[in-house]
């Protein structure tokens, strides 16, 4: 179920950026009510969440342009990115019952590899700039009238 990087996937909407990102947001915070308030509120959290962590995990693990001189680790961390993506869309097929495990994923993820703690940075702050870059592309390019936000191929 590997996802081509080279295929764009279908902006999400303002609306699911804001839903998604405001869900990590409150899981990554400790806050249990407002993360069930927002999981509750919109019943496609589990799908909003995999879409949202594609597109933060793939473009950080894609060869595509990244590494000038691909080696066996580049291909490595591809292949785990894929891995990931998949596992958590796999997650979000098994409905609600799966969305603070999506969350802690991305996270963990974002933990992990993309927060500078040594320059002082958070997990929040990389949420809030991955929120802001998905609103941005969301607004940029809205999704034509009667197609779902979400994945333009499934391979």
């Amino acid at each position: 179920m590997f996802h081509n990087p080279t295929v764009p996937l279908a902006p999400m909407t303002p609306d699911a950026v804001l839903s998604a990102f405001g869900y990590l947001r409150a899981v990554e915070a400790g806050d249990t009510e407002a993360a069930a308030g927002l999981a509750g509120a919109d019943p496609r959290m589990p799908a909003l969440l995999a879409d949202a962590a594609e597109r933060i995990i793939v473009p950080v693990t894609s060869l595509c342009g990244t590494d000038p001189d691909p080696c066996d680790h580049s291909f490595a961390l591809e292949a785990v990115g894929h891995v990931l993506v998949a596992t958590l869309h796999g997650w979000a097929q098994a409905g609600p019952g799966g969305v603070e495990g999506i969350a802690h994923g991305v996270i963990t993820f974002v933990r992990q590899v993309l927060t500078q703690e040594e320059s002082g940075e958070t997990v929040a702050d990389v949420l809030r700039q991955m929120e802001a870059v998905g609103f941005g592309q969301a607004e940029a390019r809205p999704s034509p009238k009667g197609l779902l936000p979400g994945r333009l191929t499934i391979a």
